[in-house]
């Protein structure tokens, strides 16, 4: 538990607003910003917080300050210029961004903060808005051990676990091995619930007994009963796995190695986009196959 400190949270999406939140119910003073005002009002009503017409006016006067918005251009709009965090920090204070990005982002803004004299970490997030409203999220960090050492106690508002991975970009690197393992187990797991229900298995006891064994995992625990009944009205969008896979795809090309089942896996996510699903859980790979049947 940190002393009462003044911060800023940047992007109040599904994700931030509750990740906000924490922060507030922790004790903390916390300014917003929101590209869509009427949020960040809604967000101030609900947790006595104060709202800032700019991510600079937001970051006055904040030891820390959280941004999780959508991609690298989001970002860079709230960090820079005029108007942006940059121009409204103060040295020797931190920035900790939960967007998911690439990598050359986080050391691109890592160089300007140094020259500022303000810290920066690449600090994106696993779990999902469930993860997010329940204080359970994972966080996977890269920057300086001092500064990783100033945010962790703010971080555990949110978090059940957060690591230090390494130096700048080492967050971002280490969220796309995340993505590329979630991307592979679901096509696995929809291949699997698949052939199950074509083989005319009660599915609900197979996920029962498989789950406590060698192939359990947190997508078959969570997702497999909604698979099998086709919902997908929430988690986390293919829209978004979509965006994180490509940041993947372009990492891989810069280092030369093979993501053979993450590009076949991002093709599919397409088709779902195509037919209407870009919104649906990323779980929604099955209807794929179902279709098919």
């Amino acid at each position: 538990m940190v002393t009462s400190k003044k911060v800023a949270f940047i992007g109040l999406g599904i994700m931030g607003f509750p990740m906000a939140k924490h922060l507030s119910q922790a004790g903390h003073s916390v300014s917003v910003y929101n590209r869509t005002r009427s949020k960040s009002d809604a967000w101030a009503r609900q947790n006595n917080g104060i709202t800032a017409a700019t991510p600079r006016e937001a970051s006055a006067g904040a030891e820390v300050v959280f941004i999780c918005v959508g991609n690298d251009d989001d970002v860079r709009s709230v960090v820079l210029g005029d108007e942006g965090i940059l121009a409204g920090i103060e040295p020797k204070s931190l920035i900790v961004d939960h967007t998911t990005a690439s990598a050359e982002l986080a050391r691109e803004l890592n160089e300007l903060c140094s020259i500022r004299n303000v810290g920066f970490l690449d600090a994106p997030i696993s779990g999902g808005q469930a993860g997010a409203e329940n204080g359970a999220l994972t966080v996977m960090c890269g920057g300086e051990q001092r500064w990783f050492d100033l945010a962790k106690p703010f971080i555990s508002a949110y978090s059940q676990a957060c690591n230090l991975i390494g130096p700048t970009g080492s967050g971002q690197l280490t969220k796309m091995v995340n993505q590329i393992c979630i991307a592979g187990l679901l096509q696995g797991l929809s291949e699997a619930l698949q052939f199950g229900k074509m083989s005319g298995l009660n599915l609900d006891l197979v996920l029962e007994t498989i789950s406590k064994g060698a192939a359990g995992s947190w997508q078959m625990t969570n997702r497999g009963s909604t698979m099998i009944r086709d919902e997908f009205d929430f988690g986390f969008a293919v829209d978004w796995m979509r965006k994180d896979l490509g940041i993947v795809m372009e990492e891989a090309a810069r280092l030369e190695t093979s993501v053979e089942v993450t590009r076949l896996v991002d093709s599919y996510y397409q088709e779902i986009q195509e037919k209407g699903g870009g919104r649906w859980d990323t779980s929604s790979l099955i209807t794929r196959l179902a279709g098919n049947s």
